[in-house]
């Protein structure tokens, strides 16, 4: 199983999540921090890396020996890496999002593939859990390439966790599609109901089912859970506000290392999980029948 998980917003507490997660479990887990402009998982998980390699994407490189600066290049490409000029073809690498289109409508086979580098993926391990992150290069505005890359570790079998960016932009997209569910963290203040119906809108888009945790639940107001009630979003967990988990994650302390009773609670959540997967099967069985 593959689960993903995010959120509307940054500081929800979704590295928390995802690291407690994968330390509860234990084995036979991957976790995959793809919030590649500013990965942290590490910092609680402390892996020991082993691996670290270039990620790069293609690039067109131009032959104006073989150009005939017709344009079919610049027409199709809707990012604008590309200009054709009377006497040159202009080509802007950070624009390109590497979709290919240039190459498969040049008539003259003018365009050669070159490369980019965008980032690096780290790969480690720590007590029976397998850990990759990605990070993006200073300056760099593509990380959905990059987050691609990192999600090609996820496991077969087992358990694969990937923490995703915040907000609802194309690099959380990335993080989320092609995952069994996306686990949305949010804490219950106007901010965080904001962003949390944004990014279950995105996840409706997706048609992945879901499931809500609240951390810091016992500030704010009820309005997310009655939020959740109304969207028919199961509340999987509720994490109190308390100052003893804030010192120990400011200390890069998990929560069920410094407090062992949490470690039961976030064990059991893959088997919640896999509840409301089954249950939602069900339903849609039902409603086509």
């Amino acid at each position: 199983m593959i689960i993903s998980i995010a959120s509307g917003k940054g500081g929800t507490g979704k590295t928390t999540v995802a690291t407690n997660l994968a330390w509860a479990v234990g084995s036979d887990v991957c976790l995959l921090d793809c919030d590649v402009e500013e990965p942290n998982a590490h910092l609680f998980l402390k892996p020991d890396f082993k691996n670290t390699r270039d990620c790069n994407v293609h690039i067109p490189e131009v032959d104006l020996n073989r150009c005939t600066r017709c344009g079919k290049c610049a027409e199709i490409c809707q990012y604008k890496a590309i200009a054709v000029l009377p006497e040159t073809v202009l080509t802007f690498p950070e624009l390109c999002h590497s979709c290919g289109g240039c190459f498969r409508v040049c008539p003259e086979d003018a365009l050669t593939r070159g490369k980019r580098n965008i980032g690096v993926v780290e790969e480690g391990r720590r007590n029976g859990i397998d850990f990759a992150h990605g990070r993006l290069r200073i300056g760099e505005a593509m990380a959905p390439p990059l987050i691609a890359e990192v999600k090609s570790h996820s496991r077969i079998d087992g358990l694969t966790i990937i923490d995703a960016p915040p907000g609802t932009s194309c690099p959380v997209i990335t993080a989320m599609r092609a995952t069994d569910f996306v686990l949305l963290v949010t804490e219950p203040t106007p901010f965080g109901l904001h962003d949390l119906k944004l990014a279950a809108a995105a996840v409706k888009v997706l048609d992945i089912p879901c499931g809500l945790i609240i951390n810091r639940a016992d500030l704010g107001t009820n309005e997310t859970a009655y939020y959740a009630h109304q969207e028919n979003i199961p509340i999987l967990m509720q994490i109190p506000f308390e100052r003893r988990m804030a010192k120990a994650y400011s200390r890069g302390k998990l929560i069920v290392e410094a407090f062992p009773e949490w470690r039961a609670k976030f064990a059991h959540l893959p088997a919640k999980i896999a509840e409301v997967i089954a249950d939602g099967e069900i339903n849609q069985t039902v409603t086509r029948n």
